[in-house]
């Protein structure tokens, strides 16, 4: 048999969060889908210290619940993904966190903040949102050619939120006019989902996907992050 998938879940863990019980079903059903096997392991923020906490994994998802117990260690883990070309999915707080990873690493605004944590910064490229999205739902609309419309195979679909803060729009131009991407917008059009061009699969949403799971119904973004950890390993051994 091969190996199974394995999969970092960034994330401090709680039962209590509808998110992270939907997300080892989620990753179930992808794997169905997808005819392999995954293994899902929780990465506490506060354990990730160093790079090599990531080698073994296929893949890393940051999942929703923050603010973390260390923001450091989920920017560690964006980042690892992203340099190693390693598929990413980030998930609320992952959606936040991969904008302020992208901001700080590649765009070189080292003040770039987190409203949440710190609600004073001058520079806060994740700020409030203007109406909460705590349990709420809405259509998201995907930007044609974007991996997440490829992997609804539709241009827009429903999802649930659980999450105050969201991409602050005065900084939206300038931080996806480059290789990050607007990947969907909501009927207002504001971002709730972004991509990195050039990188093999980084997707991130503010919505949580994941939710679907708990109906029985395989999120289409969890999917086609399994399939394309299942792309590289198979490239891997071929090569």
């Amino acid at each position: 048999m091969p190996e199974p998938l394995r999969v970092a879940l960034v994330g401090d863990h709680d039962p209590s969060v509808v998110a992270h019980r939907a997300i080892p079903r989620a990753l179930a059903l992808a794997a169905r889908d997808a005819g392999v096997a995954v293994e899902a392991t929780w990465l506490a923020t506060d354990a990730i210290a160093d790079d090599a906490v990531l080698a073994p994994f296929d893949a890393v998802w940051c999942v929703p619940a923050s603010p973390y117990r260390s923001a450091d260690g989920a920017l560690r883990a964006i980042r690892v993904a992203r340099e190693s070309g390693r598929p990413f999915l980030g998930t609320c707080g992952g959606f936040q966190h991969a904008l302020l990873e992208y901001a700080r690493a590649v765009l070189g605004w080292a003040d770039a903040a987190h409203a949440e944590t710190d609600p004073d910064a001058a520079h806060a490229v994740v700020a409030p949102l203007a109406c909460a999205l705590v349990e709420e739902r809405g259509v998201v609309r995907f930007r044609a050619g974007s991996r997440l419309a490829e992997a609804y195979g539709a241009p827009e679909a429903v999802e649930g939120y659980h999450c105050r803060y969201g991409l602050n729009p005065a900084v939206r131009d300038a931080l996806t006019g480059g290789a990050l991407r607007v990947a969907a917008e909501d009927e207002s059009g504001d971002v709730r989902a972004v991509e990195l061009e050039g990188h093999p699969f980084f997707v991130a949403t503010l919505f949580q996907p994941e939710r679907a799971a708990l109906h029985e119904v395989t999120p289409p973004p969890v999917a086609a992050c399994v399939r394309a950890a299942a792309a590289a390993r198979a490239a891997g051994l071929a090569a």
